[in-house]
């Protein structure tokens, strides 16, 4: 085959063209930079988020969780709701006694009341005068101690079971200086009987339950570091 000369010279400068255009740009090998995105929000090398080992993506927060801002807390209910009427001076009294005493809510002192109630029942029942003087006044005290005094000579017992108590609620209250008064009507089921030296039942019934209703007043200052309340009064509800 015959070459023409002119061929042979033209092919060898395409080749010498293409080996200077590869030498100056190079070949792709799949790690060139993007080009630059001159109206972009960010460079175009930017890393995705999660991209890198570890990332943590964090989802947007519930706009109800965090607090709203320029907004007033909502106010806090009167210590006294559903224990007084709005404008009573129950109510009255009993918003002084939290004033008075931060530790103090209706509810704290009805939970009080109603175990000190059961102790003091129970504790009559079993003529146990050191647990009676520490939730009695001086006086309450005497009087129930009289009545065990009483009782023993006479070489009567009592047995008795609490069933339990059905209802507690504030009757009245008052709050004198320091000293705070509170009265509360017991309603409670109880079993109870008093039998006579003999064995005779004298009082009660040892298989009946009866519903008793109590009405004892508590006084405590509210200046003493000593958080409990005393017995003061016991009286028949009206």
């Amino acid at each position: 085959m015959n070459f023409d000369p002119l061929n042979l010279l033209l092919l060898a400068v395409a080749l010498v063209v293409f080996w200077r255009l590869r030498s100056v740009l190079g070949t792709r090998t799949g790690n060139e930079r993007p080009p630059l995105e001159p109206f972009g929000t960010k460079p175009a090398d930017a890393k995705k988020p999660g991209d890198a080992p570890g990332t943590v993506i964090r989802f947007p927060q519930n706009e109800d969780a965090e607090p709203r801002r320029g907004l007033e807390p909502e106010p806090a209910e009167p210590v006294w709701k559903g224990y007084a009427e709005q404008g009573s001076e129950l109510a009255a009294t009993i918003a002084r006694m939290a004033e008075s005493d931060s530790s103090f809510t209706p509810r704290s002192f009805i939970d009080g009341a109603k175990m000190a109630y059961e102790m003091v029942i129970e504790s009559f029942a079993q003529g146990d005068k050191k647990t009676l003087k520490n939730l009695l006044s001086r006086d309450v005290f005497d009087g129930f101690a009289a009545a065990i005094d009483a009782r023993e000579a006479a070489g009567q017992r009592v047995e008795q079971r609490f069933v339990g108590i059905d209802k507690a609620t504030i009757k009245a209250a008052s709050l004198i200086g320091s000293k705070a008064s509170i009265t509360m009507q017991f309603v409670s089921e109880l079993i109870s009987a008093t039998f006579a030296k003999s064995g005779e039942v004298v009082d009660g019934d040892p298989k009946e339950i009866r519903e008793v209703t109590d009405v004892w007043t508590f006084e405590r200052d509210v200046t003493s570091r000593d958080p409990n309340w005393k017995l003061v009064a016991t009286q028949a509800p009206a």
